[in-house]
């Protein structure tokens, strides 16, 4: 089957996701950009933190500062044209504009994962293996690590993107708040074995990622557990790692139960919520839980709000 549009024309789509929120879009507007707002200053404030102190320049922070950029990537994402489409009460997309934001929030996820990843090997070598931190984990094969992250995720979402350019279209109803791959690739008139093929592959790579988080805290917790200093570096640094963890793969659950079984248009605000939750929750999360739990974050924060306020009061 051929597609409806031809080359000259350009591709409008239509996102109905928020068809309920009419009434109240205003409130839903102050809402969001209060959030938006939020997420991207908790993660700055983690980034500069981390970058304009010279104690927290190990690993473990760096890796922290990569998923908190990570963050802003994804809220991103996601925030502006939410916030766009309620203000304006617009609800069409360019296929550019489609393709963009697939691309950043699929990086994004990916990203996620391999970062996660590597914040577990991370710890998995400082309790494991403390008498070679240092020697193993060295700066330049910190940055390395980050850069993989980056370009891996990169590949990923360039073969994803390149598979949709290249799907004859049908249809311009996106029944989301945002775009996303499966969902285009629903409206392809032709057959998508090989993107389901693809996307098969991406699902058992993220998989293969999460139980080498696992087997890694397994090891972690089996060593914690000789030491009270272990079980201390373990609750600090690990237990917000696997929330983070488990949060992110929950979101991921819930977004793949949208994707196919979110067709029931009675549900709609529960759909959208199950859509949203990883684009939502982790960015906003993740400065907060790290922020808490690591002591030296917490203190240099602490310091910087004091001094701000003893020279406002000078």
């Amino acid at each position: 089957m051929t597609s409806l549009f031809n080359s000259s024309q350009e591709i409008v789509f239509v996102l109905h996701g928020l068809n309920e929120t009419q009434t109240n879009r205003h409130i839903y507007f102050v809402f969001i950009l209060i959030l938006y707002l939020l997420t991207i200053f908790m993660n700055l404030a983690l980034i500069f933190t981390i970058l304009l102190e010279k104690m927290l320049r190990d690993p473990m922070y760096l890796f922290l500062c990569n998923l908190c950029v990570n963050g802003v990537v994804g809220a991103s994402s996601f925030y502006p044209k939410m916030l766009y489409d309620l203000f304006f009460d617009c609800h069409v997309i360019t296929y550019i504009g489609c393709l963009t934001q697939i691309f950043f929030i699929s990086f994004y996820v990916y990203c996620e994962f391999a970062n996660l990843t590597v914040m577990a090997y991370d710890r998995y070598v400082a309790i494991c293996k403390p008498l070679h931190y240092h020697s193993i984990m060295t700066i330049r094969k910190v940055w390395t690590l980050i850069l993989l992250t980056w370009l891996f995720s990169c590949l990923e979402v360039t073969i994803g993107i390149v598979q949709i350019v290249m799907l004859p279209l049908c249809g311009v109803d996106i029944d989301k708040l945002y775009c996303s791959k499966w969902v285009v690739v629903k409206l392809s008139c032709v057959d998508t074995t090989l993107n389901s093929l693809a996307g098969y592959i991406v699902i058992l790579s993220n998989s293969s990622q999460t139980i080498v988080i696992l087997i890694s805290y397994v090891n972690i917790i089996k060593a914690s557990l000789h030491s009270q200093a272990g079980r201390r570096k373990f609750m600090q640094t690990c237990l917000p790692h696997l929330i983070n963890l488990a949060n992110s793969v929950i979101s991921i659950i819930f977004d793949l139960i949208y994707t196919c079984y979110g067709s029931n248009p009675t549900l709609l605000a529960l759909r959208n919520i199950m859509s949203v939750e990883f684009l939502v929750v982790p960015p906003l999360v993740n400065p907060i839980i790290y922020g808490m739990n690591l002591s030296q974050i917490r203190n240099r924060v602490r310091q910087m709000f004091n001094g701000q306020k003893e020279t406002a009061f000078s």
